[in-house]
């Protein structure tokens, strides 16, 4: 069951409500989401499922991301650029590519590069049949991880987002959820590969010039602290960009889909970005290591453990606005141990009308070893009494 607890040191001095601002944007789809306090900042469409060109290939990435932090996968390992896949995926008909050779031999961490920065189709399909034989049986380790990470809107047919009537859809709100997921999973391997703002492979026919491609995420340079993720281009798509920034310990992560222009999706995706940073403001409201309240533990050495917040906790509020919050603790309860101390055991849960829900994460504050015998017998004689 869920237990909800009354938290009643959370208080902001002046009541009033506050509205939450509305981005004045003309993106069909568009969501933000603050991942500093967990708040939806804005949403616009954002459950529809639609193509998602290559912002399909985070998952890609996101799956060799796992393989790699489980040493299922090494940077420095090499797959082949096989005849067949060269010759599907070379040539203006293609798409975005990495310019690979046929028969070449490539890193993991150069076909990462190529995805990410140059948003290689090629390096998609060729990592895809280098991890799994083929790149039909890669597709259910994107799925598979689609499902454990909550994406309830996608499904993955390929391994590029190249159309395929349908198969691959996504949501931006699924979108921002694999972008939260890739930087908080993978932090330094999102670090690597996300703010490239070039890479080098391949070489042109007759001069053999070296060919550099600049990375296509359009607030590289425009946005203070912009380091990633995704763009995406189809006929059938539109134009679309997942990407984040941080900010003064602030990190937001934003979608838009369906624009109609390349520099489109520049003006409105710096301009979502910007009003994220510039419409709301960051508030403390518990400091670091500060116990909030308890939780009830079963069959453990202690009936309760103290719920200490993991780090400064900070919600989402419009700029200037100092309105009154509620907050409870919320746990599914009793906790079972044994507990680890840290453990994310809890969350804080604030509301206030007018304004997004936001959830906290609360640890615990000490480890809870499992009641011995006699403990555990007690436990049960008093539950069956009542």
């Amino acid at each position: 069951m869920t237990r909800m607890l009354p938290f009643a040191a959370l208080l902001l001095a002046v009541p009033s409500v506050a509205a939450a601002p509305q981005f004045p944007g003309t993106a069909p789809i568009a969501f933000m989401q603050d991942l500093s306090s967990g708040a939806v900042l804005y949403a616009r469409d954002a459950d529809r499922r639609i193509p998602p060109a290559s912002m399909a290939k985070m998952m890609t990435v996101y799956v060799a991301f796992e393989m790699l932090k489980k040493g299922e996968l090494k940077l420095d390992q090499t797959f082949p650029v096989r005849p067949e896949t060269w010759r599907r995926w070379h040539g203006p008909e293609a798409g975005s590519t990495m310019f690979l050779s046929v028969d070449e031999q490539v890193s993991v961490d150069n076909l990462l590069k190529g995805i990410v920065t140059l948003s290689g189709n090629d390096a998609c399909v060729v990592l895809a049949e280098g991890i799994s034989g083929t790149e039909q049986t890669f597709t259910d380790r994107m799925n598979d991880a689609a499902k454990r990470l909550g994406l309830t809107n996608s499904h993955f047919g390929n391994s590029n987002g190249w159309p395929d009537n349908g198969v691959t859809f996504v949501s931006a709100r699924d979108l921002a959820t694999l972008a939260a997921a890739t930087i908080r999973d993978h932090p330094d391997l999102y670090k690597r590969f996300y703010s490239l703002k070039e890479f080098t492979w391949g070489k042109t026919l007759g001069a053999g010039a070296a060919i550099t491609q600049a990375n296509r995420d359009p607030l590289l340079g425009r946005v203070a602290g912009a380091d990633g993720l995704k763009t995406g281009h189809t006929e059938e798509a539109g134009y679309g960009f997942t990407g984040s920034a941080e900010q003064n310990g602030r990190r937001l992560v934003m979608v838009v889909a369906g624009l109609t222009s390349f520099n489109g999706r520049i003006e409105e995706s710096v301009k979502f970005m910007d009003w994220g940073f510039r419409a709301w403001q960051a508030k403390p409201i518990v400091g670091a290591g500060k116990r909030v309240g308890e939780a009830e533990v079963q069959l453990g050495d202690e009936g309760e453990v103290g719920l200490v917040a993991p780090k400064e906790l900070k919600v989402a509020l419009p700029s200037g606005a100092v309105p009154q919050m509620q907050a409870r603790i919320v746990y599914q309860g009793p906790l079972k141990a044994p507990i680890a101390k840290g453990a994310h055991v809890a969350d804080l849960v604030v509301t206030s009308s007018g304004l997004p829900e936001q959830r906290l994460p609360l640890v615990a504050e000490a480890a809870v070893g499992e009641a011995g015998f006699f403990g555990r017998a007690w436990a049960g004689l008093t539950g069956l009494f009542g």
